[in-house]
């Protein structure tokens, strides 16, 4: 069996000052952002964006989802200790970012931006959907490093199968892989080709939603479920799968609502 390296949190440290491999992950996150940005941008130019847009929406994302994210993680996954420890809060260098809450984060984001720049809020949401995984996809490599969001138990055998020493000896499913392999970068190649030609609005959205919500709903009998706000399996159920299902519902309705777009 495998197991975690137990890797320093701290990438690197200039005296008082100390970078956080979590950081960094995010900071590779947006700069994925801003390059796929342009070069989406500038292979559908009949979509009308540009660089300059681009670093826009970047800017209104980066709010987005750090207080999406970091909100969420508080209000749907683990309330009871953050209010009793308010002051962790702020803390996002200690991980624990909730996927869920930054995209609720970044859908008010996108459409500020939308009432600001004069464009429809599918036509933002549409423009951003490919260049979203590989984001995903990097804060699953942090959550690696930081030795957060383990998985379930699993069979000795499996080739794979890694202890988190700090957790207990139990060979486990590296879920947090599984999870930067599927809606990262599995769902990636599969919304960049769908993306590359022209689609009715709302569908590239769609096709996020429910790309996104059945992997990571498969990927979540996999992870340790955190107790959430509906339980810890209500009806066999994580929070986060529940979470996914309105997801995977809206993603239906919208690629069905397109069909009827030019």
């Amino acid at each position: 069996m495998l197991t975690h390296p137990q890797f320093d949190p701290v990438a690197v440290s200039l005296g008082p000052v100390s970078v956080h491999w979590y950081g960094l992950m995010y900071l590779l996150a947006f700069t994925l952002f801003m390059v796929l940005g342009r070069v989406h941008a500038r292979r559908r130019p009949e979509l009308g964006w540009n660089g300059p847009q681009v670093d826009d929406l970047l800017l209104y994302g980066v709010l987005g989802v750090v207080i999406g994210g970091r909100l969420g993680e508080v209000l749907f996954f683990q309330p009871g200790y953050y209010f009793s420890h308010p002051l962790e809060i702020p803390a996002i260098w200690k991980g624990g970012m909730s996927f869920h809450g930054g995209f609720l984060g970044v859908l008010v984001a996108m459409w500020l931006y939308g009432r600001r720049s004069g464009k429809g809020f599918w036509q933002v949401t549409d423009f951003i959907a490919p260049l979203v995984p590989t984001g995903l996809a990097a804060g699953r490599i942090g959550n690696f490093i930081n030795g957060e969001l383990w998985g379930r138990p699993a069979d000795p055998d499996l080739p794979w199968a890694m202890v988190f020493p700090w957790v207990d000896a139990l060979p486990r499913h590296p879920s947090q892989i599984y999870q930067a392999l599927g809606e990262g970068l599995l769902l990636f190649v599969i919304l960049w080709l769908f993306a590359a030609r022209p689609r009715p609005l709302r569908a590239v959205s769609g096709a996020f939603l429910l790309g996104y919500g059945v992997l990571r709903f498969a990927a979540e009998f996999f992870r340790t479920p955190d107790p959430g706000i509906f339980g810890t399996l209500s009806l066999g159920l994580s929070t986060a799968q529940w979470l996914c299902v309105p997801m995977m519902a809206a993603g239906v309705w919208l690629l069905f609502a397109s069909r009827r777009t030019p």
